[in-house]
């Protein structure tokens, strides 16, 4: 039997193709890995280089958190945060004419030295004024303490007031001893 050089191109055209298909299904999952490993490698880089960025500025960072370290209240370590911080943020709504009907408590958090205390206000928990809300949005950020409001919601009602809800962070400190049953 005589293979005509018809064939033999067909079947050297059939072999390669074979050949480079093969090679392909054979190389895809070490290339989709080597390009996941490039794309690790550049993360690993871009962080490095954030960690850099930050130990050059550690005098900067130091300095500031003193300061900051400076500002935050610190308190006995058997005192009721939820009722002083509940206290202080009546007060400040009663002194400007903002009525605070709901309000519920979180637990204390301990994070590093610092507490947290979350106080949330739910849906239409808070009743006032514009002017009401900005004058007690400010008193409570001058009050001593590192308060946020993460989340505030505002919604005006037909008479012109306003209500909503809010949820306010407290940050403090407290005197060496035992918070809430633990030691520190």
């Amino acid at each position: 039997m005589k293979i005509s050089r018809r064939e033999i191109v067909l079947a050297i055209s059939a072999l390669t193709v074979c050949v480079y298909g093969g090679s392909i299904l054979l190389a895809k999952p070490k290339v989709d890995a080597w390009r996941e490993m490039l794309a690790k490698r550049r993360e690993m880089i871009e962080q490095m280089e954030r960690d850099k960025r930050l130990v050059e500025q550690k005098d900067q960072l130091s300095a500031k958190l003193e300061e900051l370290s400076g500002k935050m209240p610190c308190y006995a370590a058997d005192m009721k945060m939820d009722v002083h911080w509940l206290e202080v943020m009546d007060r400040l709504a009663a002194k400007h004419d903002m009525k605070i009907t709901k309000r519920k408590p979180g637990k204390e958090e301990k994070i590093g030295d610092i507490y947290e205390l979350l106080i949330v206000v739910p849906h239409e928990g808070w009743s006032g004024s514009l002017d009401a809300m900005v004058h007690f949005l400010f008193d409570l950020q001058g009050e001593g303490a590192m308060l946020d409001i993460r989340r505030l919601s505002v919604r005006s009602k037909p008479d012109g007031t306003l209500s909503g809800s809010f949820s306010l962070y407290c940050a403090y400190t407290r005197e060496q001893g035992a918070a809430n049953g633990e030691q520190q």
